[in-house]
């Protein structure tokens, strides 16, 4: 499988659908940080967002067939994986937040993605806790704009695309989010290390989702 690891994903769709089933794995490692930080950002708890990105992953797998490169696949994926949230949200009928108030405008990012190398072995459970739940208690509009802009990397266009409202909301929001984060994530945290999906997690649940996978 290593030998794949350097694919794009539209390799990898194009091998998968020509009968390379099994390279599907690299799909699901790849994208299960993602996945799972959209998720925690939804205020679901570790096994509802396991369960939301498998029904996530097994969804684009039926689906790969229709993708059609407009989007990357990261944008793609993390579409799916959003109305699988808000799908459960509605279920559950759970209480959406609204914001208020005047916003000032701030774009800048609060962190950079310039590297992916943002892993520490050793992590403060403490402090993440309470960043966490800080993030919590956003409003969800903020938290939502702030998860996709800031933790995982997306362009104020991608998440325009994704929430589907504008880029200004967008700018709005998170620069809302971003006043009210700030002080608390820059103690010693950067955005890549919340909710983390860690890899005593990442291979039971690659297992699982390809068992999955191998019977459809």
């Amino acid at each position: 499988m290593k030998q794949f690891e350097q694919l794009t994903e539209v390799e990898i769709i194009t091998r998968i659908l020509n009968g390379d089933k099994p390279l599907y794995e690299i799909i699901v490692r790849r994208f299960n940080p993602y996945l799972y930080k959209i998720g925690r950002s939804y205020n679901y708890n570790h096994e509802d967002t396991q369960d939301l990105m498998q029904d996530t992953y097994i969804d684009a797998f039926k689906n790969l067939p229709h993708f059609e490169h407009r989007s990357n696949f990261k944008t793609w994926i993390i579409r799916i994986m959003l109305n699988n949230c808000y799908r459960k949200k509605l279920k559950s009928s759970y209480k959406n937040e609204r914001s208020n108030g005047t916003i000032n405008e701030n774009i800048t990012p609060m962190f950079s993605h310039s590297t992916n190398n943002a892993q520490k072995e050793i992590h403060s459970r403490e402090l993440g806790h309470i960043i966490e739940t800080s993030l919590s208690k956003l409003p969800e509009d903020y938290r939502m704009v702030f998860s996709l802009r800031e933790i995982n990397g997306l362009s104020v266009s991608e998440t325009s695309s994704l929430l589907d409202i504008s880029e200004a909301n967008v700018k709005v929001r998170l620069s809302r989010a971003k006043s009210i984060l700030r002080t608390e994530i820059e103690k010693s945290y950067t955005t890549e290390e919340l909710f983390e999906f860690n890899l005593c997690y990442c291979n039971p649940f690659t297992e699982r989702v390809m068992s999955k996978i191998n019977k459809l």
